[in-house]
């Protein structure tokens, strides 16, 4: 009997995804473990692997289809020794059977349209008000449409601004018709997003950039965000940094300055465990263990692997997994343990030269550090003014969960922390 391969639910919050890239193809034989496709999730694009053997005998989705939502049946498996053709033949069967309940309610809505002429020719409140949008209306007014006469395509016949500009004239005063080819002029900036004539090309968002854009909106529009900057002086950690990669070389480890800096981090939280928290409504979470996500720039958007324990782990570990997660995260790999949760985040633009920045919390956290570049400045050395290499760090603290006071007493420690680096390696 044919197996039914289903979408997959790839992380606890995917309800549908995207069926990216086929890698089998009709015919093939897989067994278990071997990856078949790549599926779009709200988090990332991930590798869907075979759970049993058999020869691909169909594909019911093609790669390339979006909201495929969790469940639907995207291909049939035939068993060792079965008829391929057969299971090939089930196929559209098991897919007719999904759909089959919008197929009998779609008649439902088909009459919709003949329900419009009903206010067509005039859409009328229950005032005898005509139902238009502040834009037909001011467009009618300039053009010298008469709205009575406009069919309405809108919600509820609303008259709205295409209907008024394919409309034709009617008895209006000749005064309107005259001043029209002069007002018309303003209509055009209307539109959604201002007059941006600018030539473009219409790119559609994938799944992880459209959670992106709607967690970022929901974090600043429901998060009241505090910022406390600390500027931190590198030339320590720099040279405990040179001096560890020269122990380590024989190791095949090369420490970075973000690997530093997420230890640092991390021991600070350990320090100020008031701001190891999130806030869950009713209830304050106080984290035991400091769970550290680092934002990194992947093909499909930007993601968070997470290194978990990052107070309790060496700096060799966690430069090892922070290299292994980035090289993931860039390829489409990561799986839902290596991205989901964290208790507080770290974001470093310096590599780009950006000198201070204000990032967003990723809820429910209720921190993130946003590092700057390190750069030579101006700086007071035992009295006397010198050079020294410093670097701007803003922490962005949720209000709700976290006091200013407790906010600074991080950055401090934080501050202390890469000024004084060898509280990191103990």
């Amino acid at each position: 009997m044919p197996t039914p391969i289903k979408m997959p639910a790839l992380s606890p919050t995917m309800e549908e995804g995207t069926l990216a890239k086929w890698l089998v193809k009709p015919g093939d034989t897989v067994s278990a473990g071997d990856i078949m496709a790549e599926i779009e999730t709200d988090k990332a694009t991930m590798e869907f692997e075979a759970v049993d053997e058999g020869v691909i005998a169909s594909i019911a989705v093609e790669a390339g289809t979006e909201g495929v939502k969790v469940g639907t049946v995207i291909a049939m498996l035939a068993e060792e020794g079965e008829d391929v053709s057969a299971a090939a033949a089930a196929a559209p069967a098991a897919e007719e059977a999904k759909p089959a309940p919008k197929a009998e309610a779609a008649p439902a809505p088909a009459p919709a349209p003949a329900a419009a002429p009903a206010a067509s020719a005039a859409p009328k409140a229950s005032g005898d008000r005509i139902l238009a949008s502040p834009l037909a209306k001011r467009i009618a007014e300039q053009k010298g449409v008469d709205l009575a006469g406009v069919k309405g395509t809108g919600p509820n016949g609303r008259i709205v601004k295409a209907d008024v500009e394919g409309a034709s004239t009617g008895a209006t005063p000749p005064k309107a018709e005259t001043a029209a080819p002069a007002a018309a002029a303003p209509v055009k900036p209307a539109t959604l997003g201002g007059d941006l004539d600018a030539p473009y090309e219409a790119q559609k968002l994938n799944n992880v950039r459209k959670v992106i854009a709607r967690r970022l909106t929901e974090a600043k529009q429901t998060i009241p965000h505090i910022y406390l900057t600390v500027d931190v002086r590198l030339d320590a950690l720099l040279k405990l940094r040179g001096e560890l990669n020269k122990s380590l070389e024989a190791d095949g480890v090369k420490l970075s300055v973000n690997d530093l800096l997420i230890k640092a981090l991390a021991r600070a939280l350990q320090r100020v465990p008031k701001c190891n928290v999130s806030f869950q409504g009713d209830e304050l979470f106080q984290y035991s263990r400091e769970d550290i996500s680092v934002a990194v720039a992947a093909p499909s958007g930007l993601i968070t692997p997470i290194i978990r324990d990052a107070g309790r782990k060496g700096l060799a570990q966690i430069s090892t997994e922070m290299k292994e997660l980035a090289g993931k995260a860039k390829d489409g790999k990561l799986q839902p343990h290596e991205f989901q949760g964290g208790t507080a985040s770290l974001s470093n633009l310096g590599m780009f030269g950006t000198k201070q920045f204000d990032a967003v919390i990723n809820p429910p956290q209720a921190m993130i550090l946003a590092v700057g570049a390190g750069e030579q400045r101006p700086w007071v050395i035992d009295g006397a003014l010198g050079v020294a290499t410093v670097m701007s760090a803003t922490g962005s603290f949720d209000h709700r969960a976290i006091d200013g006071a407790d906010g600074a007493a991080l950055m401090q420690a934080f501050q202390q922390l890469v000024e004084n680096p060898m509280g990191l390696v103990v």
